[in-house]
């Protein structure tokens, strides 16, 4: 089979409905208008690839119950989060100290306010991520925010060993990798935007539990390891070994098409324990069950999410539709 192949087949073997906002293609529209007005550098052209990159659909697809404003919230987050990926990964791209810098400003306004204009994050990134924080900042709990700095932190500290490692020539094994990507990912900030949403912030002990932990992880790299797939080629040249099928392909010295179906594997297995490991969620009572039902919710759909966001985005070249039965 090839890649896209496996994508597809993937996607039809994922247990997990996928979900879509009603709101999602209106956001993006807004989206689209108001990123030119935070003084980004945007000609038609960058214009244009933004809209193909759909990043609506794909909040849209997280966090299918969200209100239209709050979506629009989530929608300017994920944007950001992409914008920092790519000046990190593109031409030009950050060094190490440069995004060292961005989290530590970062990290200030998340948590002391846009008062103070730290080094390190400034101009159209700063106002967006000033726009996006208000209100996530102004309606949730002190707790909330600092796990939600935290959760962004881990990923910033990701991308910046990612750098440190590409600068050094260092190519992870698949244990080093897989820790690495979970941070990369950006998986956990989603999880905490979940309660966001619902508005029902789980107590720390709760959020924390080993087995919602543990649940948390496997979506993780579930998300993750597919994204690896559809980003395989491009990962070839720019990664520096930073991509599942790389990882099994360098420590176990074997073919591409061979590392390939063992990621895919990989995947199958990890969706399997998911599953299992989600049927064994105990009951916390009364008062917490809706709100961890939630979040479970949460980390499913950033899978699926994912998954359809993956394959329909313009930021990944895979095929539109599925292969022809018999092909």
């Amino acid at each position: 089979m090839t890649t896209d192949e496996i994508l597809w087949a993937l996607r039809a073997e994922c247990p997990i409905p996928s979900r879509l906002s009603p709101h999602a293609d209106r956001v993006q529209e807004w989206l689209l208008s108001l990123l030119p007005e935070l003084g980004l550098p945007l000609d038609d052209a960058a214009l244009q690839r933004l809209a193909r990159g759909a990043f609506a659909r794909y909040a849209g697809r997280l966090y299918p119950e969200a209100t239209e404003a709050d979506l629009r919230v989530l929608t300017a987050l994920f944007t950001w989060f992409f914008l920092v990926d790519d000046a990190c990964d593109g031409p030009g791209r950050l060094d190490p100290e440069q995004i060292r810098a961005l989290r530590n400003g970062t990290l200030a306004l998340l948590n002391d306010g846009p008062r103070l204009r730290p080094a390190g994050l400034n101009g159209p990134l700063r106002r967006l991520l000033v726009l996006a924080w208000r209100e996530p900042r102004g309606r949730m709990p002190s707790r909330w925010r600092l796990r939600f700095a935290d959760a962004v932190g881990r990923h910033l500290d990701g991308t910046w060993q990612e750098m440190v490692n590409k600068e050094a020539g260092h190519r992870p094994n698949v244990d080093e990798y897989v820790e690495l990507r979970r941070a990369t990912s950006a998986a956990e900030v989603s999880y905490a935007l979940t309660e966001f949403v619902g508005g029902r912030p789980l107590p720390d002990p709760v959020y924390h539990h080993p087995l919602l932990r543990q649940i948390g992880d496997v979506g993780n790299d579930l998300l993750s390891w597919y994204n690896d797939l559809a980003s395989l080629d491009r990962d070839r040249a720019t990664a520096g070994g930073h991509n599942l099928v790389l990882a099994i392909q360098g420590e176990l010295a074997v073919p591409s098409t061979e590392a390939v179906e063992r990621a895919a594997e990989r995947w199958r297995e990890s969706m399997r324990r998911f599953v299992a490991l989600r049927a064994a969620v105990p009951s916390f009572g009364p008062a917490l069950d809706e709100a961890v039902a939630d979040h479970l919710d949460g980390v499913a759909y950033a899978v699926r999410g994912t998954i359809d966001w993956t394959l329909e985005s313009a930021r990944y070249p895979v095929g539109t539709a599925p292969p022809a039965s018999g092909s």
